[in-house]
Parts: C-alpha cells; sequence; structure tokens
C-alpha cells in the first residue's frame, strides 16, 4: 500500500505544536509496518538546508498564483519526503502561518500539490493509492480530487485542532482553482465563506481525529460549528489516539538530560530536578512538589485556572514552573505571580524544545487544565519521564489519564490527577490531592512506575490507521 502524508510542520525543522511530532513519528511507523509511506511538505529553507535533494518529481509553471513551483524528492532519516518548492510561497522568514495575505493560496497550493501526485503520480511512477490530510492546510486536497480529472486516489483527512478551520471569503473561489459548483454546502462553503477544514470533511472517504472521546465530543459540542457534518458522518469518522516517538522522547537516551534514567533506575532522575529549578529561578528545593506547565498560553488551554490557584499552591508548599508564550495578559499574570513568589513561581515565556525535556524530566506533576484538548502529546510524554498529569477530563486526556481515586487506588489502575469542572475551584481540589499523595513517596512511585511502564508507542496508532486504510484503499495499493 502506497500512502502520502501532507502536512505543514514537520519536527525537528519545523513545529509549532504536537502536528509537527506526529508528522515525524506516524509515516515512520507505517512503514515500519511494511506501508511505503511517504510525506509532502512545503520545502520551508530550514528542511532545505537539511535535507539532501534528491530529484524532481513534478515542474509547475504557475501554482495558485504564486509562480513557478517544483515537488522534490528528499529523504529526512528514515523518511522519504516530497518538498513543495515554491519561492512565492516558502522561502520566507518566520513560521509557518506568517503571511495573511496569500495565506489561502499558500496552503491551497500544498493541498493542490498532493492532489497532483495522487491523481498523476511522480515522474518516477510513484503514485499513492492513499492520500492522508492533516488539519486545515490540507483541507482542500479532497476537493481537488473530488472536482479534477484522472484517476481517484482514496483521501483521509485528520482534525489535529477543530478550532483552526481556513475560513476565506467566498470571492476567492477562482484564485484558489476551484469550480463554481464547489461552492455549495456539499462542497467547500460554509456560512458563505471557503472553509478548508469543512471541506476536507465533507468530500474526504474517511475523516479521523486523534483521540476517542474527542471524535464523540466534536459531534455533540465543541465542534466550532461542524457538529452537524461530523455526526452525519460519524459511520466515517475514527477516533485514534496519539503516540510517544520513543527515539526522542525518552529518558533512558534524551541527551538533553542531566541525568539519564529509565524506570529500573529512578533514583538517576533526581539530579534533573536542582538543574531545572536552576534554569528557571526557583529554589533548590527538594521537599516542595514542582508542578510545572507546558503550552500555549491560550484560553482553551485552561492556564487562567492555574493562575487562580497560584497563591494557595504556594501556601502549601509547592513550587509551580510555566513555560509557553501567548496571551498578553497571562503573560503578564505570570510575571507578576514570580514578582509576589520569588524562588516559589519561575517563568519561561518561550518554548524550548531541550527546556521542555528537561521540564518532564525534572518535575513531579505536569499540569494540563484544557478546556478542550484533542489528544494531547503533553501529558503522554509526562508519564513516559515519571511526572504525574494532572488533567482536565476532555479529548484525549480523558483517554489516556487514569485520574486517582479510592477506586483506582485499590484497583492499582491510576496514573495521574483528573478533575471535570473547567473551574479554580475544582483544579484546586485536585492540586490539593496531588500534593497529599506527595506526602506517601510509596504511593507516589506506584503511580510514577505505572505511568512509566505503560505502552504509549506508535505501533497501536499506526495499526489503527492501517485498518481505516484497508477499508478505502483501492485493491493493489
Amino acid at each position: 500500500m502506497k500512502v502520502l502524508f501532507v502536512a505543514s510542520e514537520l519536527f525537528p525543522y519545523v513545529k509549532t505544536g504536537g502536528l509537527g511530532d506526529v508528522m515525524a513519528a506516524l509515516p515512520r511507523a507505517m512503514r515500519g509496518l511494511g506501508i511505503d509511506a511517504r510525506l509532502l511538505i512545503p520545502a520551508y529553507p530550514a528542511i532545505l538546508a537539511a535535507v539532501e535533494v534528491q530529484g524532481v518529481a513534478a515542474s509547475f509553471p504557475d501554482l495558485l498564483g504564486g509562480g513557478p513551483a517544483r515537488i522534490l524528492q528528499a529523504e529526512a532519516p528514515g523518511l522519504p519526503l516530497y518538498l513543495l518548492e515554491q519561492p512565492a510561497f516558502y522561502a520566507r522568514p518566520g513560521g509557518p502561518y506568517g503571511y495573511p495575505d496569500d495565506l489561502a493560496q499558500r496552503f491551497a497550493a500544498l493541498a493542490w500539490a498532493g492532489a497532483h501526485l495522487g491523481r498523476v503520480g511522480a515522474t518516477d511512477g510513484w503514485r499513492p493509492g492513499v492520500l492522508h490530510g492533516h488539519d486545515w492546510h490540507t483541507g482542500l486536497m479532497p476537493a481537488y480530487v473530488a472536482y479534477g480529472d484522472g484517476p481517484r486516489p482514496a483521501t483521509v483527512m485528520t482534525i489535529h485542532n477543530i478550532a483552526f478551520q481556513g475560513r476565506f471569503p467566498a470571492k476567492m473561489l477562482d484564485s484558489l482553482w476551484l469550480p463554481p459548483r464547489a461552492f455549495t454546502p456539499e462542497g467547500v462553503e460554509f456560512h458563505r465563506d471557503i472553509c478548508f477544514l469543512k471541506a476536507g470533511l465533507q468530500l474526504a472517504d474517511r475523516i479521523s481525529t486523534v483521540s476517542p472521546t474527542y471524535s464523540h465530543e466534536i459531534q455533540v459540542a465543541g465542534g466550532h460549528g461542524l457538529e452537524g457534518l461530523l455526526s452525519h458522518r460519524r459511520g466515517d469518522l475514527w477516533g485514534i489516539i496519539n503516540g510517544v516517538d520513543r527515539t526522542v522522547w525518552n529518558p533512558a537516551r534524551d541527551q538533553n538530560l542531566v541525568s539519564r534514567y529509565d524506570v529500573r533506575h529512578p533514583g538517576r532522575r533526581q539530579p534533573n530536578r536542582p538543574d531545572f529549578q536552576r534554569r528557571l529561578g526557583l529554589d533548590e528545593d527538594p521537599t516542595a512538589p514542582l508542578f510545572t506547565s507546558i503550552s500555549r498560553l491560550d484560553p482553551l488551554k485552561g492556564l487562567d485556572l492555574v493562575l487562580e490557584n497560584v497563591d494557595h499552591l504556594v501556601a502549601r508548599g509547592a513550587q509551580l514552573a510555566v513555560i509557553g508564550t501567548g496571551d498578553p495578559h497571562a503573560e503578564g499574570a505570570f510575571v507578576q505571580a514570580a514578582q509576589r513568589h520569588p524562588g516559589r513561581v519561575g517563568v519561561f515565556l518561550s518554548y524550548d524544545e531541550a527546556l521542555a525535556h528537561r521540564a518532564f524530566a525534572a518535575s513531579d506533576v505536569i499540569l494540563v487544565p484544557s478546556r478542550q484538548e484533542p489528544c494531547g502529546l503533553t501529558q503522554l510524554y509526562a508519564q513516559t519521564y515519571g511526572a504525574l498529569p494532572l488533567v482536565r477530563r476532555t479529548g484525549g486526556l480523558a483517554d489516556t489519564v487514569v485520574g486517582l481515586t479510592p477506586e483506582t487506588r485499590a484497583a492499582r489502575t491510576a496514573t495521574g490527577f483528573v478533575f471535570d469542572r473547567a473551574n479554580g475551584w475544582a483544579l484546586g481540589e485536585a492540586l490539593n490531592a496531588a500534593i497529599d499523595l506527595f506526602q506517601d513517596p510509596q504511593a507516589w512511585r506506584l503511580l510514577q512506575r505505572r505511568g512509566m511502564t505503560t505502552d504509549f508507542s506508535w505501533e497501536g496508532p499506526a495499526r489503527a490507521y492501517l485498518d481505516l486504510y484497508a477499508t478505502i484503499a483501492p485493491k493493489g495499493d
């Protein structure tokens, strides 16, 4: 079976969130199952500087008004790549989602290139039987397949975060190379706009999202206006949890850590703690439970609930570290909290990949109090590194963390702390439970060990995607 993944991010070259991590791991996991999986991504400068171009798979005199374009063939470690080279769209500095004036054309070009490889194939004859697009940036790919000529590959659309939909004015229909008949509720139209994500959800053969619970949530609430469509297509909607790339996230081999460790040698974890405390300006207190948030400072992430509990955490003898950037009000409030509690609250207003690794290895509790969380990788990384996740029961958090209750404690199934209501009081109760358990080192180590020995590898999710492909892939592909 030949499968082409199409996405806008790929770790370690271009990453703004979990999508980059997924694209670095899932196609490789599929190849490990014998699938000829390849990835199409824009030829960002960081990628071109890091990989060796091996050939040209296709050339176009103009693509979506952005001038000449080529699909280059290249190779990342263990993963064949196709790179959409179009200097007018992708050679500029900055992140992948800047330059809003041509945002629609830029990602329409990516979707069109993916559809071209599916319909026509590369110059060497490789043509995928399945096109697998990820998030709104690739949402028009099923539309270009549906409204185009030639062979029709099977299409899959994965929702990583339904809050981001790619909506643009209807007047852009022609400039996006879409026919007038596409602008209907059965096509790309959504409340009189062109909606990239809606187009993909409407026209793809199958839809997936990144956890079973999230797949149910977006059908009844939290679908940001797309609940009806997803409910209508529930028979085609799969919820498949993400995994952990153990070649990157593995405390036994992680070169970012001061001291590497595994579940058989938990004592080797301890030196990571004072190193991280120093980096965050915290007192090197070995007795204080260390709570850490590694997150975008976004209302959906629930960090305002953490702000409500800062003074309470400090009063109970805990420390708080916050790593992330986003909402200016939240940034300012956390800075003020650090000034109010020097040595007990530390703030790093940016994202640093190496520092994130150190945080997982040093912290006692990782906070993920999200109002909505499609899957979440943070809580998976936390358990892998021996930090207990404290999460709200939503999306993939509900699927991957077993909250401590009298029942789960007796059954020895708990792996963290879970609260339900999205308010500061409910989070505070969960914080209290974590601080209380921290006073019982033996019970704490049991939860820690359970999380570290849980299998969060990509093999299970990859096999689930293989089952999905089998329902739509043309015979022989």
